[in-house]
């Protein structure tokens, strides 16, 4: 599958995965400060934002559809960077193909299955009357009445695609929701990776717990961690300036 990406900068490879339900516009502005020191490629994963929607989604597919990409630009190693989801496929990556992975940073994802949390986004989203929406206010007041999270609200607009007189969802909505539990699995832990991994965990997330850490540094024996502690799971966006010293000295070799 041909992914839709941007790449910007100068520097050492660095692509970036974004997490569920998100798109490579939500890492936009952390993008541009890593660009400073990085050629960035930043991606849509298949089934969201402008990439293409199919139908099959597991982990080694979205691994194939970024080392195609790679392939394309012809990048024989390069940094990786993953969030939530795409800190999946960042590790799958990495445990799949170690002679492309450089370094890894995963954002707030651990190698445990997780049980799930997102049911009520999915009916909420698939209640949403998207072709008959007259404006995006709409779309959110709809969304809100179900969802009471502002955040989220707002991140979860960002799929809104206008099309004719109504709108659309740029993911594949359908496609996400049966393989869901393929997305919550973990990562098997039959090979490892020795190469420097840095994990970044929000302060007031609880995606990894400090009892999860010896089960990563089996698959990943090299791994730090490092805690932004003010930050939840969005942690490049909650503490952008805490990320920003988390990733850069750690491609750097610092």
């Amino acid at each position: 599958m041909d992914l839709h990406y941007k790449i910007s900068g100068q520097g050492e490879p660095l692509v970036i995965l974004h997490g569920l339900f998100g798109t490579s516009d939500n890492w936009a502005s952390m993008a541009r400060i890593l660009a400073r020191h990085h050629t960035v490629i930043l991606a849509d994963l298949r089934n969201h934002g402008r990439s293409p929607h199919h139908p099959e989604m597991s982990y080694p597919q979205m691994v194939e559809d970024v080392v195609r990409v790679l392939e394309k630009e012809w990048i024989h190693r390069t940094h990786i960077l993953g969030h939530s989801m795409g800190g999946k496929v960042a590790m799958h990556m990495a445990l799949e193909h170690p002679d492309l992975v450089e370094k890894l940073l995963v954002a707030d994802i651990g190698i445990k299955p997780y049980p799930g949390g997102h049911e009520l986004i999915f009916e909420a989203l698939e209640q949403l009357p998207v072709t008959e929406l007259r404006d995006r206010a709409e779309a959110e007041s709809l969304l809100r009445e179900s969802l009471h999270d502002e955040a989220v609200v707002r991140f979860l607009l960002k799929n809104l695609a206008r099309e004719g007189e109504g709108f659309r969802w740029k993911m594949n909505l359908e496609a996400i929701r049966q393989h869901y539990p393929r997305i919550l699995a973990g990562i098997p832990v039959s090979r490892s990776f020795d190469k420097p991994v840095r994990f970044v965990r929000g302060g007031r997330s609880g995606y990894i717990a400090q009892e999860d850490w010896p089960s990563i540094r089996e698959v990943f024996p090299a791994a730090d961690l490092v805690t932004l502690p003010d930050a939840g799971h969005w942690v490049h966006a909650e503490d952008p300036e805490g990320f920003v010293r988390a990733a850069l000295p750690f491609f750097a070799g610092q």
